[in-house]
């Protein structure tokens, strides 16, 4: 059977081969993909390289059985020659037609390597071209290696650990070599590390070029040496640096990563060579599958390499390695592949020997390779922008027959932090070159070679500092000056000669080349070896150079013109106190004006009155107690409290201003200086500095605008611009250097003074560059010289002060110094809070004796503000219980019986009983009848009328005991039974509490039976229940006739019918009128808002109006909520409209009815079916005061 199979099988195969033979085509395998592989067979790399890659196909497809793709490897040598690689490449890609290539081996043969495969569409995929300047060609180029770029930042991080402030590069002339050095540089200056030289070796190069090299570099300064090349110049490179006595204590040399890589491949006597090399290295965790497949690549590379020792897999094979399981899982993803199209269209012509195929595969397999993730043999494999994402690195010190970790760098995650730290923060041990463990400075004074290069500044600001001097006739230049001669004494203590020579920074016309920041700058970069003069060490020039101890004080002192104050000036007056304190004090005025008025307004007749007056008093009496001349008499306890703290604050403000200015006006004194920085900024007044000077930097951050700063070169041109102010041209202060201004002034003493503390900075010193051995040992020897006295020996040389400048005192003390809010502040407080607190009483007190109103007022259903404007008429009456019995001042004359009341805007009537008969026509007041005649409504002024009040009983009592009296009245009748409103006076009369006798005044003789009682905004008489029979149909006050129906029967009508609907508290009401008589209604909406009682709706009938146009206004009012009415008409409309009424069926129980007085007076007229109507429901109605029921108004 199964041969049978086979045969079958056999015969398939065989007829396919024939069909595609006889088309002409032979059809490849979809599955399998070309790949290329351009590596030197003869180089350490290549041969590693080879071997990786085979084993890696051996081993991915021997895990990966099931995968559908398969890689075939086509390698070609490139003999280490450029041209041998390009021809290479282009064999793969026209004749193979490769989906991919691997290679080439260095960076110096990709550049055409990559343009093939980019006009081809073909990936080029590289593990050993590691130059950072490849990296941006294409997008078809892959490195699937770590980026030179990456390791970079490990190296600057060592130098900054160990604080060297200059570098020397040396690196091979190829493009391995270039493609760092930029990178190196921005590394370097991020830690604020100089290159100082640049050692380019070319791989042509003999020993005896390098030897040159390596004895130059010894002549300089720098002995820190960043090394970047190839392992085959490396071997030749380390033998003549030893044989250069450079690899001894003191020099510090650090290689790449590359280098480091291939170090058990260089001969054992370059190894000896290198010993207390420092270098970096990626950093490859150790796994138990990394050395599994070590101990096999290393058996397949002895026996590809027979008679070649490779001891370990290196980074370069662990990098093949996982680049061809990458390839492959590329391939897998993208499954079949497509054939290329015929001819590349941007080649030229068909004869052009660089033309390609273009492959429609190339694309998809670098797409799925950048897609590709997995742990490899090197760590987690993952390609970040075309390149292999950098991972930490290895701190090698090359100890014995190999390299020891001395510590890991590990990138920063945040791209804002600088990578300058270590795993552990700290390295260990190292051993240096010439088998020292003494940290290298870095630096030394070269054995041999020219002088120091020192810089002084051309202009220096005094020269008693710095002088620079050119003789005219030799062109010599002679400098001299305090620092200078300093720096000689120092330079002389030092235990070692060192021989230096000072040069100016100047241009070629003798002015100066720059500022004191510039001058610094040029030590940096290696112009000058040093800088000497009155150079300021700062936190931004201290970046890239080193100082050393201060040579002379810091500080920065204000330095303004003296000018005395004026006590002719108009506003001297004010000057004694700050602004903030007048401001303060004029608001606690203020404040406590409106506290006593509160406080006494409702208790004291001397805080009543018009509006007018009430302003007056709030700012009378607190200005008034300056001089302690008020006559207003204080009633309240609390605001007595407020006044004797009051008084005391006036005492002692009034006594500190009085002192303060009497000294001012004793002598003329030094006016006060700005001391402020602020207040200088804010009046936009100038500045000056010494131009050059970080002093313009320092302002600036200060908050002065740039164009408000002026800078001047000498002291006289610092006296005519102080002379002149900011107003002509000059400036208001002077910011300079501590020691300056100590010299300034020792010239100009009598006309300038120092204003306001100095501010701290750091002094003069001397700057050399960074990491520099000569810091140490000169600012040794500067303390050496402080200690011996030899330094203030120079500086008494230099700088003679002047006579006057010890003679005369420190006059910036001796201006005047307003007084400031501070000072008062907490006495302010004091009394701020005791009257805050004597209001905060009081309101509570008010607030809870007036606790009914104030819970009827938020309860009813008027406006917000109304209820504020109800609230604010309480408070303006006074306190019912707030005036005491004028007894002792009426003589004991007044009845015992009689209660005499106050009242308020109006003339007020007192009755006697026999005025209530029905005869009586005419109430006569007892007011001054002179008098009474000429009061209007508008003239009625605050005042007090006394009447006598007997409140015996109350109204219903009195109500009843009347209707039995009246033979017209039934008291048997159900409808006879009067409505009671027991308390209704009290709601609209004042309370009697609240009045004080006036027996005196009355002379015993008032009746202790008649009540008066005085009304809101009216005068009111209650009238005893005989006046409401037939006969009586007109109440006249004796008071102006003229106005007695409108100013006493209107009045008495809305107090009323509003004391009726506060009494039985309802909050809205409906009001129906009659269209003809208007003029009534806002004045009883205004009644109505006083009891906080809101008008829902109103309804305007007029005369003409129909029975279906009142039925349906009833109708409409049915369905509301209010079901209290009050009416307003005519009898002959009211005759037609209460029926309809009834009708409606709104004269049931829940209905309230209220009509007016003009309805109660002809109510006898009004027919019997319509008295009817009004009898079903409760009907009350105002007469002339009278609140009575139809029932008991109605003769039987």
């Amino acid at each position: 059977m199964k041969i049978q199979s086979f045969t079958f099988f056999l015969t398939l195969l065989f007829v396919s081969i024939l069909c595609n033979a006889q088309n002409g085509v032979l059809v490849p395998n979809n599955n399998t993909f070309q790949v290329g592989v351009i590596l030197d067979f003869d180089s350490g790399v290549g041969r590693i390289g080879l071997t990786s890659l085979s084993l890696a196909l051996d081993d991915f497809y021997s895990i990966n059985r099931n995968y559908s793709t398969r890689l075939v490897l086509h390698f070609r040598d490139s003999k280490g020659r450029v041209t041998d690689a390009a021809a290479s490449a282009l064999n793969l890609l026209k004749d193979v037609e490769v989906d991919a290539i691997i290679g080439p081996q260095k960076s110096s043969h990709a550049n055409f390597v990559i343009g093939l495969g980019d006009t081809a569409k073909v990936p080029i995929i590289s593990f050993s071209a590691t130059s950072p300047s490849l990296h941006p060609l294409t997008p078809y180029f892959l490195q699937t290696a770590i980026n030179d770029a990456a390791q970079v930042a490990a190296i600057a991080a060592i130098v900054n650990y160990f604080k060297w402030g200059q570098v020397t590069f040396v690196y091979e002339d190829t493009e391995y070599g270039n493609g760092i050095i930029p990178y190196l540089s921005n590394a370097f200056q991020e830690v604020n590390t100089r290159v100082s030289y640049r050692c380019v070796i070319p791989l042509s190069a003999n020993d005896d070029f390098i030897l040159r090299e390596l004895y130059k570099m010894k002549t300089m300064q720098t002995r820190v040496f960043v090394v970047h090349i190839s392992s085959a110049l490396a071997n030749r490179f380390f033998l003549k640096v030893k044989e250069a006595e450079m690899m001894s204590e003191g020099y510090v040399w650090i290689v790449n990563s590359g280098l480091m890589d291939l170090f058990y491949s260089m001969d054992s006597d370059v190894v000896e060579a290198m010993q207390g090399v420092l270098g970096v290295k990626p950093l490859v965790p150790r796994t138990p599958i990394l050395r599994s497949t070590s101990l096999r690549w290393h058996e397949k590379f002895v026996k590809d390499n027979p008679g070649i020792s490779q001891p370990e897999m290196s980074l370069f094979g662990v990098w093949a390695y996982d680049t061809l399981w990458a390839l492959a899982m590329a391939a897998e993803k993208v499954g079949l592949k497509e054939p290329s199209s015929h001819q590349n269209v941007t080649a030229f012509n068909s004869t052009n020997m660089f033309v390609t195929e273009v492959s429609k595969t190339g694309p998809k397999l670098l797409e799925a390779m950048l897609d590709t993730t997995f742990e490899g043999l090197g760590g987690n494999f993952n390609m970040v922008n075309e390149q292999l994402e950098p991972s930490s690195f290895q701190i090698l010190n090359v100890v014995g027959n190999g390299p020891r970790e001395v510590g890991i760098w590990t990138p920063s995650r945040n791209s804002s932090e600088k990578d300058v730290s270590f795993s552990g923060k700290k390295l260990k041990s190292v051993i240096w070159p010439g088998e020292s463990l003494n940290v290298p400075k870095g630096w030394e004074v070269p054995v041999s070679g020219g002088k120091l290069r020192i810089g002084v500044p051309a202009k220096a600001g005094f020269e008693e500092f710095v002088k620079v001097e050119r003789d005219s006739q030799t062109n010599a230049t002679k400098i001299s000056g305090y620092f200078v001669d300093l720096f000689d004494s120092v330079m002389a203590a030092l235990p070692y000669a060192v021989r230096y020579e000072y040069f100016a920074f100047e241009t070629i016309d003798g002015s100066s080349a720059g500022s004191y920041n510039d001058l610094s700058y040029q030590v940096f970069i290696g112009n000058y070896h040093a800088a000497v003069g009155d150079i300021t060490i700062t936190a931004n020039r201290s970046q890239y150079v080193d100082f050393t101890l201060p040579i002379e004080e810091g500080g920065v002192t204000r330095t303004q013109l003296i000018k005395y104050e004026n006590p002719n000036d108009k506003w001297f007056f004010l000057k004694p106190l700050q602004k903030e304190l007048w401001l303060a004090a004029i608001g606690l005025f203020v404040f406590t004006g409106v506290a006593l008025w509160i406080l006494e307004h409702r208790f004291n007749r001397a805080f009543r009155g018009p509006p007018s007056e009430h302003v007056g008093l709030i700012l009378y009496i607190p200005f008034m107690s300056l001089v302690f001349a008020n006559r207003e008499r204080i009633v309240s306890n609390l605001a007595r409290l407020v006044v004797v703290v009051w008084v005391f604050v006036v005492l002692i403000l009034s006594s500190t201003y009085t002192a303060s200015l009497s000294a001012r006006l004793t002598a003329w004194k030094l006016q006060k200086a700005e001391s402020e920085v602020k207040t200088l900024i804010d009046n936009g007044d100038y500045v000056g500095c010494r131009e050059g000077s970080f002093i313009i930097e320092y302002l600036n951050e200060k908050g002065f605008n740039r164009n408000k700063i002026r800078t001047y070169k000498n002291p006289e041109d610092f006296d005519d611009a102080l002379s002149k102010g900011s107003e002509k041209g000059g400036i208001t202060a002077l910011f300079s250097r501590t020691p300056y201004t100590n010299l300034f002034l020792s010239k100009y003493c009598n006309k300038y003074m120092k204003v306001g503390s100095p501010y701290h900075t750091e002094g003069f010193a001397f700057v050399f560059p960074k990491g520099s051995p000569l810091v140490a040992d000169v600012s040794r020897a500067i303390i050496e010289l402080t200690d011996n006295g030899r330094l203030s020996e120079i500086k008494d040389r230099w700088i003679r002060h002047s006579p006057c400048n010890e003679d005369e005192p420190n006059q910036s003390n001796a201006s005047w110094k307003n007084i400031e809010l501070s000072s008062f502040r907490i006495l302010f407080g004091v009394t701020g809070g005791i009257t805050a607190t004597c209001l905060v009483v009081f309101l509570i007190r008010y607030l809870y004796n007036n606790r009914d109103f104030i819970q009827r007022n938020s309860e009813s259903g008027a406006t917000f503000w109304s209820k504020i404007r109800a609230m604010c008429r309480h408070f303006d009456q006074r306190d019912p219980k707030s005036f005491r019995s004028r007894a002792r001042e009426d003589g004991g004359n007044a009845s015992p019986d009689v209660n005499v009341y106050s009242a308020r805007r109006s003339a007020v009537v007192p009755i006697s009983p026999e005025e209530t008969s029905p005869d009586s026509e005419e109430i006569t007041a007892s007011a001054d009848e002179s008098r009474s005649k000429e009061l209007s409504a508008g003239e009625l002024e605050e005042n007090e009328e006394y009447v006598p009040d007997t409140m015996g009983a109350d109204f219903s009592s009195s109500n009843g005991s009347s209707s039995s009296s009246n033979p017209s009245s039934n008291s048997s009748s159900p409808s006879s039974t009067p409505v009671k409103l027991k308390s209704l006076s009290d709601v609209y009369a004042r309370d009697p509490k609240s009045f004080r006798s006036r027996a005196r005044e009355d002379g015993g003789n008032a009746s202790p039976d008649v009540n008066v009682y005085s009304a809101r905004r009216s005068a009111v008489i209650p009238i005893s229940p005989e006046e409401t029979s037939p006969d009586s149909e007109e109440i006249t006050a004796s008071a102006d006739e003229s106005r007695s129906s409108g100013l006493l029967g209107r009045s008495v009508l809305l107090v009323s019918l509003a004391a009726v609907i506060e009494h039985f508290h309802w909050t809205q009401v409906v009001l129906i009128y009659e269209e003809s008589d208007y003029g009534i209604i806002p004045h009883l909406s205004n009644s109505f808002q006083d009891v906080n009682a809101r008008i829902s709706y109103r309804s305007g009938i007029p005369l003409s109006a129909t029975d279906d146009f009142m039925l349906k206004e009833l109708y409409k009012m049915k369905t509301m909520q209010t079901r209290v009415f009050v009416v307003h008409m005519s009898s002959s409309l009211a005759s037609r409209f209460f029926p309809k009424v009834k009708e409606a069926g709104m004269m049931s129980e829940g209905y309230a009815w209220i009509v007016t007085s003009e309805l109660m007076y002809l109510l006898y007229s009004l027919d019997s079916h319509v008295l009817e109507a009004m009898q079903e429901g409760v009907v009350a109605g105002a007469k002339a005061a009278v609140i009575a029921t139809i029932a008991t108004a109605i003769p039987t």
